[in-house]
């Protein structure tokens, strides 16, 4: 550990690069911000140049946050063109000399962090504003969200909020090891005056909106809480996000469906809520277009059939997530063209192909396409994910709020609000409709939803976005379980698989069960899950045996 923190600060006595290529700012295009020679950031200049320069340390570890989220969990599969690094990761045999495990680059973005909240002049105003403290608030939510990733990475990670300027201040033995459930706690506590800080605006960067770059306290604060189990904490900071007054976040109508009752042609609005530019994006880690402009993307090489990889995709939907998909009802509400009786309901019970049995979400994100090759080097079978083509990296977007609110809500008593979240839509109708009166009362403001801003019309429930109309869906229920603690684990599980069937190839997955056996304490429902990821008929008890022991889960720490 020592290696790693040192190596960090000789890093980081170099100057401070912006963002490459990828920055248009002429007042950027030259400049360095050196943390050593520049002792004190004090001047409005430094505020854009060394939040850029943290950006910057983001971009190294943007491609790990979601490969080592996705590649150990149960929906992707690795072709035989993987690369050995990725086989390892997905195998649970990455060692320290695995590029992918590397923490000095998580402790690279700390002490960027570290160092801008120490010296950063936050008293400095300018026409009565303070200058920085629209930065500081961005900087202290990188570094606590840098840390929960060390920490679900590696299990326990030496700790300090201070920057390491010395070899002496490296001595590993000066810090205690936090595990994700101190550090969330920290972080709670440290963000928590924040939620109301404005985020600053630099206007367009290259084509990006510079507001695009920064994580929401709020969910931030909301994710923190549900790792540390304070459940009902962590549902009021995702509900006030959604609701926030001026600035509203309802679900949305985007989905993918069977256009009428003959089930011949699909309607997509899915998709395209996945680039770089659409509204259920909430934060990006922004990349390079070109490698000497700085770090790029490898995410479209791994998922994606590309000129770069000669068409060989490396990564694609597993047996187990098509199993999940095709075990879905689509409910398709319509006119019967023959009685011309309203919102006759049909499942749908003969399709066009296996595949497109179930869930819709799968076939919208995932195609493959035959082309004819003349070389034997390049592959004729190519795959598009249409989550990898901007060569930029969600973190967040709006269905991953949805989706840990209803953990949330769940987790802290309220199950008939969780499942609503699935589905229904949080609308004022359907909460009066379908969430009993009890616990409408129980949770209080947590369902407090304008009908003004989150009418019918732009709400529906997650599992609407690829199984048809869940609302009327009579088999998609919460049945009659014998203890609430069955009824929450019941809704869990649902939460579960919708997070599957939302949220694939997004570099969550690991996580989320990860978090679910914590909630449990049941590490063999990880382990259980990515035992079946070849397929139900293919069952790998050694990798259910390994993981059913928890210090299994987590890299090696150098």
């Amino acid at each position: 550990m020592k290696k790693i923190i040192y190596k960090t600060i000789i890093a980081l006595a170099l100057p401070l690069w912006g963002l490459g290529g990828f920055t248009s700012c002429s007042e950027m295009d030259s400049d360095l911000v050196s943390f050593v020679e520049d002792n004190q950031l004090d001047t409005p200049n430094d505020t854009v140049y060394s939040l850029m320069g943290i950006v910057n340390k983001m971009q190294v570890i943007a491609d790990r946050t979601v490969l080592l989220g996705e590649l150990r969990g149960d929906l992707t599969s690795l072709t035989a063109n993987a690369k050995l690094d990725l086989q390892d990761i997905a195998n649970f045999t990455a060692g320290t000399d695995n590029p992918y495990n590397n923490a000095r680059d998580y402790y690279a973005v700390i002490q960027n962090c570290n160092y801008f909240l120490h010296y950063a002049d936050t008293m400095l105003t300018k026409r009565g504003v303070k200058v920085f403290e629209k930065e500081y608030a961005v900087v202290k939510a990188y570094r606590a969200w840098t840390y929960l990733q060390l920490a679900i990475n590696y299990g326990s990670v030496p700790f300090f909020t201070e920057p390491l300027l010395t070899e002496k201040d490296a001595q590993p033995t000066k810090y205690e090891y936090y595990d994700v459930t101190q550090i969330a706690n920290y972080f709670i506590k440290d963000l928590a005056p924040y939620v109301d800080t404005e985020y600053p605006d630099y206007g367009s960067i290259g084509t990006l909106n510079s507001r695009r770059f920064y994580i929401p306290v709020r969910v931030l604060l909301g994710d923190l809480c549900l790792w540390a189990g304070r459940y009902q904490e962590s549902a009021q900071y995702y509900h006030d996000y959604l609701t926030k007054q001026g600035d509203v976040h309802p679900t949305g109508m985007g989905r993918v469906t069977w256009k009428d009752y003959e089930f011949q042609d699909i309607e997509d609005g899915y998709a395209s809520q996945f680039l770089t530019q659409s509204t259920e994006i909430l934060t990006i880690i922004p990349m390079e277009e070109e490698e000497y402009n700085g770090v790029v993307s490898y995410l479209r090489d791994v998922f994606n059939s590309t000129e770069d990889n000669n068409y060989f995709y490396q990564a694609t939907h597993s047996p187990a997530y098509d199993e999940l998909s095709r075990s879905q009802r689509f409910v398709l509400v319509y006119t019967d063209p023959v009685t011309q009786l309203p919102d006759t309901v049909s499942p749908l019970m003969v399709y066009p192909s296996e595949s497109l049995k179930g869930d819709l979400r799968q076939q919208s994100i995932f195609t493959l396409r035959n082309e004819e090759t003349k070389s034997n080097t390049l592959s004729s079978i190519r795959q598009t994910c249409y989550k990898y083509t901007s060569g930029h990296v969600n973190l967040y977007r709006l269905q991953h709020v949805y989706l840990r609110f209803a953990e949330a809500l769940n987790r802290a008593g309220y199950p008939e609000s969780a499942f609503a979240v699935l589905k229904h839509g949080l609308c004022k109708d359907f909460i009066d409709r379908y969430i009993p009166e009890k616990e409408r009362k129980s949770a209080g403001s947590l369902l407090s939803f304008s009908e003004y801003t989150f009418p019918r019309e732009n709400t529906q429930g997650t599992h609407s976005r690829g199984s048809g109309n869940a609302n009327a869906d009579t088999t998609y229920v919460i049945p009659a379980l014998s203890t609430s603690a069955d009824t929450i684990q019941y809704v869990e599980d649902k939460i579960c698989d919708e997070m599957a069937l939302e949220t694939a190839a997004e570099g969550l997955r690991f996580y989320d069960l990860m978090r679910i056996s914590l909630h449990r304490n049941d590490p063999t429902f990880l382990a259980d899950k990515v035992a079946r990821r070849k397929g139900s008929s293919n069952y790998d008890s050694a990798l259910y045996s390994l993981l059913s022991d928890q210090k299994n889960w987590y890299l090696k720490l150098e």
